[in-house]
């Protein structure tokens, strides 16, 4: 239980002020706030209860915090709430021997200093109360309310979490179902886990590498996607701290070594910056921004020597969405921009719900400089995430509401009747969609890891405006899985920015992506698919089915529709040789006598118009005017001999027929050609390609007027995207 948590005097490496002020929104940042004294607050707890008319002292930091963001919030909830938890609690401590209570109200200052509303605070505050000691989630909902006992109860549930055990993918398993759908569980449980990080110094060694280690590959990740970089930022460098202390410490000596500097060159350019924007008319701050320690290692390994510029980053916060691209407009216009930097992630935000406008300046020396622009409520949902969004589940436009007494889940607006949460659908909804939908849970483990080990991502545009968060290298496959589920298994290819491309085709950020749905009911997904599928929709989607139907799938080298049916197996066996060319064609020539052949390079047929070229033999052979065999010939100064047609409309023509593999698409190809009328003489199935297969069929059809019908019929066959005439398919006649 969190009681483990220890003394932070304890020689555990201590991340410095610069790294760690990004705790706190930056209107909280610039007050300085020192961070709290536990013994200090512990001495105050142990007073007991005030008067029922004023706050505790010991919740003075915690009511600052949050009337900073919410300056007309109901503030009973949190005196009741920490009353009861101090008497409950009482007696009991830390093994850094403190006060316990200290813990609940460090973790709840916190979330007040990130923005959280009072229901938040409240269950946060309560949040190990049903745990450790008598208090029941009756007595809590009877105090407080539903949904405050709702947030305690999913907090207790992950609290019985084995993390030791958290690699183990059932574990995992269990505390995303104890999570439930409401993310401010999870916020609460980061926060936790952030003041026992804080705190983790007297613990051995191991058990410190132990918790750091499920910290670096479940809760930041986690963190990341719910938004809340304020809290995954310092969770990186403690992290960093415990497991890499050697380069932790290299890395700190750097940071100081060019704080004692006397030119700071963000310094600079934040005061051109500035300057450029009051003769702009833009009311701006322009903020220096460190980086944390993690930020800082990584940029080191990636440019080697570092610079000035290098340790931080320009901040520049506006009022309005608009006002943003103005900034951006003058410090392009005014500075010397490197253009390559320039991300646009307010027209496109993150999954995570992050929006800012990314863009980088270059100094005369050389340096460059990255400033993000933002309006106040952008960096405010970018430090905090969810937690800034409030109370998510109020009905109406009330989303900061702070009853703590309120009805809870129960309460959400009965027009819709869902929960109003700005993340569903997001990604903690389809996280808790993959862990029922997996068939096993080291499946559903497997792709977790992989996802979370995403930390970039693309967005794709449908072609009826929508759009689609993916991760970085994910395929059609994954677009098909993400916009129709379960569905896609009937998905038989995909257009990207207008042109045909196979499902296995990897995605750029801004693609658009029309995905082609075949109407086969009984579709299944092939084998393949799991080599190209990147997002656990699509694998666990893919791998529930292929767990479901054994022996099923179609194998990685045969696509649906190669398989033939018997009808069309037979057929196959009365191919004739390349280019099936017909004898005894209706065709006149200029030459008496001589024997005609219709050239299986681009198959005439009436009313092409026409022209032909003698070979061996005395045979003319007859080419369509724009064959490409026609200018070769010509160019190598072969006669052309004058040709035209009879009068029977009678042709032999070969098509090609395109398309993408299903089952059961050749036996409906031939059917398609038997209703339109024509006749088969031959036909030849190239070997599949990613999905794709090429048709090539010879017909007779009584009449030439019927060919454009037939290859609309044609076209019209579910899977098939392309019907055309032979246009130099085979060799051209070899020249005498």
């Amino acid at each position: 239980m969190s009681a483990e948590a220890t003394n932070p005097s304890t020689p555990v490496p201590v991340v410095p002020t610069a790294a760690t002020a990004a705790v706190a929104p930056a209107s909280v940042r610039r007050k300085s706030r020192p961070r709290i004294d536990l013994r200090r607050l512990g001495r105050a707890a142990l007073l007991g209860p005030t008067a029922r008319d004023r706050l505790p002292d010991a919740i003075g930091h915690v009511v600052e915090a949050h009337r900073a963001h919410h300056p007309d919030a109901d503030l009973e909830p949190l005196r009741r709430a920490y009353v009861l938890a101090e008497s409950s609690h009482r007696g009991q401590m830390r093994k850094s021997g403190e006060p316990y209570i200290t813990h609940p109200l460090a973790v709840t200052l916190i979330l007040a200093e990130l923005g959280a509303e009072t229901t938040t605070l409240t269950a946060s505050l309560l949040h190990d109360t049903v745990e450790d000691t008598e208090v029941t989630l009756d007595q809590v909902r009877e105090q407080f309310g539903e949904e405050v006992r709702y947030l305690v109860d999913g907090v207790t549930k992950l609290e019985k979490v084995d993390y030791g055990a958290a690699a183990e993918p059932e574990t995992f398993r269990k505390m995303l179902v104890a999570t439930g759908s409401d993310v401010r569980v999870m916020s609460i449980k980061l926060a936790d886990r952030l003041h026992n990080m804080r705190t983790l110094g007297v613990m051995r060694r191991e058990k410190q590498e132990r918790i750091a280690g499920v910290t670096r590959d479940v809760l930041i990740p986690l963190a990341e996607r719910l938004g809340v970089q304020a809290l995954k930022t310092e969770l990186e460098d403690l992290v960093f701290a415990i497991l890499h202390p050697e380069e932790y410490e290299h890395t700190r000596e750097l940071i100081a070594e060019n704080a004692a500097r006397t030119a700071d060159p963000l310094a600079v350019v934040a005061e051109e910056m500035r300057g450029v924007l009051r003769e702009a008319g833009i009311s701006a701050e322009v903020l220096i921004r460190p980086r944390h320690f993690v930020s800082v290692h990584r940029v080191a390994r990636k440019r080697g020597q570092l610079r000035g510029a290098d340790f931080g980053r320009l901040l520049v916060l506006v009022s309005e969405d608009a006002d943003c691209y103005g900034v951006l407009g003058e410090l392009h216009t005014c500075m010397t921009p490197v253009v390559s930097e320039f991300k646009d992630f307010i027209a496109v935000p993150k999954f995570n719900l992050y929006q800012s406008l990314h863009t980088a300046v270059a100094r005369p020396d050389g340096q460059v400089v990255e400033v993000l622009i933002r309006t106040h409520q952008m960096h405010k949902v970018a430090e905090a995430g969810v937690v800034a969004l409030g109370n998510p589940y109020a009905s109406g436009t009330d989303a900061t509401a702070t009853d703590a007494s309120a009805d809870g889940p129960g309460a959400e607006d009965p027009a819709d009747g869902e929960r109003a949460d700005p993340t569903r659908p997001g990604w903690l909804s389809r996280l808790l969609e993959w862990q029922q939908a997996a068939p096993d849970p080291d499946t559903f483990w497997s792709t977790l890891r992989e996802d979370l080990a995403q930390d970039r991502e693309i967005t794709v545009f449908r072609p009826d405006g929508g759009t689609l968060g993916l991760p970085e290298g994910a395929s059609c496959v994954d677009a098909a899985y993400g916009q129709y589920g379960e569905d896609a298994h009937a998905c038989i290819g995909a257009r990207v920015n207008g042109r045909l491309a196979t499902l296995s085709t990897v995605l750029k950020d801004g693609d658009t992506v029309e995905l082609l749905m075949g109407q086969d009911p009984a579709s299944e997904p092939s084998r393949e698919w799991l080599e190209h599928a990147h997002t656990p929709a699509a694998r666990i989607a893919i791998q529930r089915w292929l767990t479901t139907h054994p022996g099923g799938g179609t194998p990685a080298d045969e696509p649906a529709g190669y398989r033939a049916d018997a009808d069309f197996r037979e057929r196959r066996g009365h191919e004739s040789g390349p280019g099936g060319r017909p004898q005894g064609a209706d065709v006149r020539t200029d030459r008496p006598g001589a024997a005609v052949r219709l050239a299986g390079c681009c198959t005439p047929v009436p009313p092409d118009e026409i022209t032909g070229f003698p070979v061996r033999g005395g045979v003319v052979t007859v080419h369509r005017v724009e064959c490409v065999a026609v200018a070769r010939m010509k160019s190598r100064g072969r006669t052309e001999i004058g040709v035209r047609w009879g009068e029977s409309t009678a042709c032999r023509v070969t098509l090609v027929a395109e398309s993408f593999g299903r089952r059961g698409l050749l036996a409906d190809l031939t059917e398609a050609i038997a209703l339109a009328g024509g006749d088969i003489v031959s036909a030849t199935v190239e070997p599949p390609s990613e999905q794709r297969v090429r048709h090539t069929y010879t017909l007779q059809l009584p009449d030439a007027a019927g060919l454009p019908s037939l290859m609309r019929a044609m076209r019209d066959v579910p899977g098939v995207y392309d019907v055309s005439r032979t246009q130099n398919q085979t060799p051209a006649p070899r020249l005498p």
